[in-house]
């Protein structure tokens, strides 16, 4: 079944190829995901086909023909999506990562974009590898870990230490696909379809101007790249979590009524605790989300009105996004607990969830150190894990 999730508040549909609707790619998608998590990647002609609604464009600056949304329609998509697939979701949510290549030099965007806006980047950023400076840039040379959506990238970036000039922050440097060799060892539990594989890249000389700081100043000057950067990039995976919880209550919901235990117990729909434990997931998920969504429009119109977000603001968008990781996986558990034996198998739709589900929640943007450092900026204090803003 293909969940139609409410579109979060002032989400208007956009596409970048009116001939393509993105319930007819829901549709597909429905089709192909356990090919998808069967081969541990998304393919590169779905990547496509997501570019043909609009999503990898929608990072991308007005200047070189992108159609930037506001970060509650963009989140609104990808939830979507992972209601279908938590995989391809999370692969889609990066979409959103061309915000980091703003921060780039305009004459190297201008090189990124000049074969159209519809650009998909994927990074192995950690751990960061040392890398030669030279006198035109850097020599490039490791092993790096967790490239999702690598199969199905234009562009690639892996971590290098920053200087000086970054004030620690470590550099993202660009490769094209055919300098990185992809090391195809992804064996996981959860987002088995991401294909967040390990990139090698073996002695390449990149061109400072190809280089960026994560989160660095952007130097194009649009709304979009006002919205706190890293913030955003904790909404996109945590929104993924919430979509992969809504496909697990459908699904509680729809099979209550008719499975009944082996035993000769009542049917699920039948049991009080069932009924009781439910809806209390399903409340617990409505709340969690409309907090998540009506923050990140409070953030924009921020923005859009000229003016820098907040700390506090970004400490409430950083301290949402986890949240909603966590209780999205707390929902697809309790609904497993109260389910029966029918979850134990392994290609039960609860069991595929449930490691889906973990996956956000255990991410380093989105896991439990980041309610520590919501709580200092909130009482004053400055952020006690580093990369907060």
């Amino acid at each position: 079944m293909v969940h139609t999730q409410e579109a979060a508040p002032g989400a208007t549909p956009r596409f970048a190829d009116a001939a393509v609707t993105f319930d007819d790619v829901l549709a597909e998608l429905a089709r192909r995901r356990a090919e998808f998590r069967e081969q541990r990647y998304v393919p590169k002609d779905f990547v496509d086909r997501l570019k043909q609604t609009g999503l990898y464009r929608a990072a991308t600056p007005a200047k070189f023909g992108g159609e930037p949304l506001p970060p509650a329609e963009f989140l609104d998509r990808i939830e979507r999506i992972s209601a279908v697939d938590g995989s391809t979701g999370w692969v889609a949510s990066f979409g959103s990562a061309l915000i980091y290549l703003a921060a780039l030099p305009v004459e190297t965007q201008a090189k990124i974009y000049r074969d159209g806006p519809d650009v998909a980047f994927a990074g192995g950023l950690f751990p960061i590898q040392a890398a030669e400076p030279t006198d035109s840039g850097f020599r490039v040379d490791g092993h790096w870990k967790f490239a999702s959506g690598c199969m199905g990238a234009d562009i690639l970036g892996v971590g290098i230490p920053g200087d000086e000039s970054t004030a620690g922050k470590p550099r993202t440097a660009l490769l094209r696909p055919d300098q990185v060799e992809i090391v195809q060892n992804w064996d996981v539990v959860g987002m088995r379809g991401t294909g967040s594989f390990d990139l090698v890249v073996r002695d390449v000389e990149v061109p400072r101007e190809w280089t960026f700081i994560r989160g660095g100043e952007p130097t194009v000057d649009e709304p979009l790249y006002r919205y706190p950067v890293i913030a955003y990039a904790a909404q996109v995976l945590a929104v993924v979590g919430a979509g992969v919880a809504r496909a697990a209550l459908d699904h509680a919901e729809e099979v209550g009524s008719g499975y009944a235990g082996v035993t000769g117990a009542p049917k699920l729909a039948d049991r009080p605790y069932y009924r009781a434990e439910v809806a209390a997931a399903e409340a617990a998920l409505r709340s969690a989300r409309a907090w998540f969504y009506e923050l990140s429009n409070e953030v924009w119109e921020t923005v859009v009105a000229g003016d820098p977000a907040t700390d506090e603001q970004n400490a409430h968008l950083r301290l949402a996004s986890a949240h909603l990781a966590r209780t999205a996986s707390e929902v697809v558990g309790r609904l497993v607990e109260i389910s029966g034996t029918a979850p134990i198998y392994r290609d039960h739709p609860l069991q595929l969830l449930l490691g889906d589900a973990l996956v956000p929640k255990q991410h380093a943007f989105l896991g439990p150190a980041m309610y520590d450092a919501a709580g200092a900026v909130l009482m004053g204090l400055p952020p006690t894990t580093p990369g907060f803003r």
